[in-house]
């Protein structure tokens, strides 16, 4: 029997064509990782100022994620949920991160995870296009090889266009980092199949894929003398290529009108390059996301 009911959406596996439904959480947190000393340079460049050795989520998880269901309307969601993924790209250990989750979206301006805080200037069942400050690749130096430092906080500016026909939405990006971490340049691109299999079940398969410059690549991956002396790695640097690439399953469960519970499982692995940096542990890994959220 058809039904008319909608689930509450994770960004991860958004329904994009609902016009009063209540859409997905996109994960952002309160503070970013960010690190300390020896931010990653190129072999010529020197480390940058110190930052504190905390973080949060970035612009890797960010895109792990995938964009915010774009929606018809208003909307105010909120949660709480957490992340389980290595501690940096290429790391072998992993660590735990909770996180709050929000979702605001009101007339065209937006605050959402991988989207940021920004404005979407067409918005509709079959585009959206859309540009916002969002959170920049980062990593604390307790993460990564002593000696190598951390990789301060940043923010991006990204522009972003999403697609929507015959029952797949396509969406590309690309970002500047403006401020902290690479100050780099990336280009993402996410492809996702959302499944409505009942009122409750809501399924998204995702791929993925990101490239970035010459500056971002060398800043996260790269190893300078100072560095190399100070870890006893060789030194490495790199050019711009492809980044990393991912597959994820969401799966969403609608509890009641307003709450919902979801969890996402995926692999992701670096492309290019970079993968051959010394710091770079393992190049491939799963991670997985859980998330309860309520929808006003």
């Amino acid at each position: 029997m058809p039904t008319t009911a909608t689930p509450i959406e994770h960004p991860a596996f958004a329904r994009p064509r609902t016009r009063t439904r209540l859409t997905a959480l996109a994960l952002l947190s309160v503070a970013v990782w960010h690190g300390p000393a020896l931010a990653q340079q190129p072999p010529a460049e020197g480390p940058p100022a110190e930052a504190p050795d905390d973080n949060m989520p970035g612009g890797w998880l960010g895109w792990i994620i995938g964009p915010s269901s774009p929606g018809q309307g208003n909307q105010f969601n909120l949660g709480v949920g957490g992340a389980y993924m290595p501690a940096y790209m290429g790391a072998k250990d992993y660590r735990f991160q909770p996180l709050p989750t929000v979702d605001i979206k009101y007339g065209r301006f937006f605050l959402t995870f991988q989207d940021g805080l920004g404005a979407n200037f067409i918005n509709n069942e079959n585009i959206t296009i859309g540009a916002g400050l969002t959170i920049a690749d980062n990593y604390r130096s307790k993460d990564v090889p002593d000696g190598i430092g951390g990789l301060s906080f940043g923010l991006g500016a990204r522009g972003f266009v999403t697609l929507r026909q015959f029952g797949f939405e396509a969406t590309t990006g690309v970002t500047k980092i403006i401020t902290g971490s690479t100050g780099g340049v990336l280009a993402d691109f996410n492809l996702s199949r959302p499944v409505m299999v009942n009122e409750r079940l809501f399924i998204n398969p995702t791929i993925g894929a990101r490239w970035a410059n010459g500056r971002h690549n060398n800043r996260y991956f790269g190893i300078n003398a100072q560095q190399s002396e100070a870890s006893g790695l060789a030194e490495f640097s790199t050019g711009s290529g492809m980044l990393d690439a991912k597959f994820d399953v969401g799966v969403q469960y609608r509890l009641t009108e307003h709450l919902g519970l979801g969890v996402v499982g995926g692999v992701t692995t670096l492309l290019g390059d970079v993968k051959n940096s010394p710091i770079v542990e393992k190049k491939t890994a799963p991670y997985a996301i859980g998330f309860i959220s309520y929808s006003f």
